[in-house]
Parts: C-alpha cells; sequence; structure tokens
C-alpha cells in the first residue's frame, strides 16, 4: 500500500558528532523525511534497516564490522529502490565509485561538503519517492483488480501480469513459492495490519507480495522456505483474533502453478461462501487451547491437563488438535517454544536463565541442551550469529 507517512532516513556514521549533526542540523521535515535510526556500525546499520526499511540511507564508507560499501550492497541486493548517499573522504574517493557502481545515489565528502549539496540530493529523493510510492500503489490497486476480474471469469489479463510479477522478483525459474487466501472477517483489522503488528520478529515473511481481493481477503504469496514460519505466524494469530481463517497451497514451481492455486482457493472459498461449508473453523476447545498455550508461554501443559481444561477426553483433544492445527500436540509445543526461544534470543539481552523461565524450559542448562538438540547449535552461538558477533 502507498506509504502515506513520512519518507524514513536511516544514518550510519561510527562518529557520533556526524550522526549528531545530521540528526539536529538537517530540515528533515521540510523533505517530508524523519530519521527512524542512527547506527555506530555497519552491523548495527544493516539490523536497524532490516527493522525499518527505510527508503534513504546515508553512510559513512569507513566503518568498523561492516563498511559502507558491504552495507551498500546488501541494501541494494535487498531493497534496489533504497537510496544510498555516500560520506567519504579524499581518501576513500576509490571507494566512493564502487559504491557509484553498486547503486548509490551519490557521495558527499564529509570535510567539506556544503548543507545544499545534501539538501538538493533530499529534494531530488522526496520527488522520486513521491511518484514512486504513487506508482507502486497504482500498481498493486490494478493488479488486485485484475485479480478480482479474472477469478471471477471477467478478464484474462491477470495471468499475464501475473507472469511478468514472477519475472520482475527473480522467482520465474528459482526457489517454490506457497499461496495463502487469509480472510479476516470479524478480526476488525486487515491481514497487512496484522503482519504489520507482529512487529520486527517477523521480518523473514515481509518478503511476501499480498494482494487484496476483497474488503476482508486477501491472497498471500511467499517463498516455500518461508512456509513454515508462515504457518506458526498464523495460528499465534489466531489465538488472539479467533475468527482468522486461511487455506493455502504449497510447492509452487512457476506461474502457471500459481495460477492454478488462485482458481483452486477461489472455488474452495466460494464453496464457503454459497454452500456454508468450512473446514477451516477451528472448533472452540482447541482454539482455547492454542491461546491458552500463547497467552501464558512458561506454563507446562500436558495434553491431559490442557484436555480437562477445554472439556474434552485426552484422547479426543490429540486427534482434534492433530486435525485443527495440523501438528500433534508434542510437535507444536516444541515449535511454539522454539520460536518464542529464537525471538527472546535475538530481539533481547535477557540471560539464558530468564529465556528458560519463560520459554517454560526449567533452568539454563536444560534449555542450552534442548536448543541444541532442536537447532544444533547453542543458544549463545546462536545469538552471536544473529548479532554479527564472532563466536
Amino acid at each position: 500500500m502507498m506509504n502515506t507517512g513520512n519518507i524514513k532516513v536511516m544514518i550510519a556514521d561510527d562518529e557520533s558528532i556526524v550522526r549528531k549533526g545530521l540528526r539536529s542540523t538537517v530540515p528533515w521535515e521540510r523533505f517530508g523525511m524523519e530519521v527512524v535510526a542512527d547506527s555506530p556500525n555497519g552491523q548495527a546499520a544493516w539490523e536497524a534497516f532490516l527493522e525499518f526499511r527505510p527508503q534513504v540511507v546515508i553512510t559513512d564508507i569507513v566503518m568498523p564490522e561492516m563498511d559502507g560499501i558491504e552495507l551498500s550492497h546488501k541494501v541494494k541486493q535487498l531493497a534496489p529502490e533504497t537510496r544510498i548517499i555516500l560520506l567519504s573522504c579524499h581518501r576513500d574517493f576509490e571507494y566512493a565509485q564502487e559504491g557509484i557502481r553498486l547503486g548509490a545515489s551519490g557521495y558527499l565528502l564529509k570535510t567539506a561538503f556544503e548543507d545544499e549539496e545534501l539538501e538538493a540530493m533530499l529534494g531530488k529523493f522526496q520527488r522520486e519517492l513521491s511518484d514512486t510510492s504513487d506508482q507502486g500503489y497504482e500498481q498493486e490497486e490494478r493488479l488486485s483488480a485484475q485479480l478480482f476480474a479474472w477469478l471471477n471469469g471477467h478478464s484474462d489479463r491477470f495471468p499475464q501480469e501475473l507472469k511478468k510479477l514472477c519475472s520482475r522478483s527473480g522467482q520465474a525459474d528459482a526457489k517454490p513459492l506457497s499461496l495463502y487466501l487469509v480472510k479476516t472477517a470479524g478480526c476488525n483489522s486487515s491481514w497487512n495490519s496484522l503482519l504489520q503488528e507482529q512487529g520486527s520478529q517477523e521480518r523473514d515473511l515481509r518478503c511476501g507480495k499480498l494482494l487484496p481481493y476483497s474488503t476482508d481477503s486477501c491472497y498471500w504469496i511467499i517463498p516455500e522456505e518461508v512456509k513454515e514460519a508462515a504457518d506458526s505466524l498464523l495460528v499465534a494469530i489466531k489465538s488472539r483474533c479467533g475468527k482468522l481463517i486461511w487455506n493455502s497451497r504449497g510447492g509452487l514451481q512457476d506461474s502457471e502453478e500459481l495460477q492454478e492455486a488462485f482458481q483452486a482457493l477461489h472455488k474452495e472459498a466460494e464453496l464457503e461462501r454459497v454452500y456454508g461449508l468450512s473446514g477451516e473453523d477451528w472448533p472452540d476447545p482447541i482454539l482455547h487451547a492454542v491461546h491458552l498455550l500463547h497467552e501464558y508461554p512458561a506454563d507446562e501443559w500436558s495434553a491431559a491437563e490442557l484436555a480437562q481444561k477445554v472439556g474434552l477426553s485426552r484422547s479426543h483433544f490429540s486427534i482434534l488438535f492433530k486435525k485443527t492445527v495440523g501438528d500433534s500436540f508434542i510437535a507444536f509445543q516444541y515449535k511454539r517454544k522454539l520460536r518464542l526461544a529464537y525471538g527472546l534470543l535475538r530481539e533481547t539481552s535477557l540471560t539464558m536463565q530468564e529465556i528458560a523461565e519463560k520459554t517454560g524450559l526449567g533452568d539454563s542448562k536444560y534449555f542450552s541442551k534442548w536448543f541444541k538438540r532442536c537447532t544444533g547449535q547453542t543458544p549463545s552461538q546462536y545469538r552471536a550469529e544473529q548479532k554479527g558477533e564472532s563466536w
């Protein structure tokens, strides 16, 4: 959707005086911009970029942990439309040229640049990014309209547009995709809003493509490799928004298979609408159980205890849980705890003992053994890897 807020800016420089100076002296509001992050090194800048997705990056070339050239390369690979300004000294001129070749929009000499130079660049970015946002919004609206017309037999333009979309995203001959039809009637939020509310822990899923179909449903295309994360996310959101419903098709190798998946999911949705059929409505006891598991992550529930809590026999609960959620109760518990542990290790500075307690895994020693058994690495190794530290 079109970004109606400020253009987000990130500053990366290992000199605090430079970061503070740019923050305080540049009239960002005049250009419809807001500095959302400033980072003292390249690795921290990369993590901030993944979290905030700024449209403008101003970065020093020589920085610890990751230099500005490598940062620019990673940013351009992930988000080619990002505008990058390199800050350099005279001795960095060759590196600045390399940055320009990578797609940086320009460079400024830190020792001599004039305010007018930077402001001229920002004004240019403002005009370009405003045009890009409008064009992106119009393209998304047009694609959604074509999808609706195609699925309802009024036009055959969508398949060709879908082929172009896959080609532009580099997925025409790449890894397989999964397609979801997500229905949010009764949730008081769109799927896009629910995704945004989930926050930075779900950044791996932001690479998906959303195509709204109606006010309370949309199609969601994601790489197959993140399908397990997507399924876990859907279950987690359903635990607090019980009306959420979804169907999916996976292992889609090309745009033709993607088209077939669109049609199959649409046909299922129409049958549900016309005949009142729905295989995705969760029984109240299972919805209550999943809600309890997510609401009290440190509690150690057994299948028998949870079954009694929601009013079912243990055997009936186990069968119904597997049929509804897709995982056995034990497998679901493992995935839920592992997902929680990943987030706490990546996003917080909690000790291993504190994380063990929050995940209901007792003490730090047991937690470390359990985590390594599940993932092949210790919690400390995973945390260091995520923060870009050497181990």
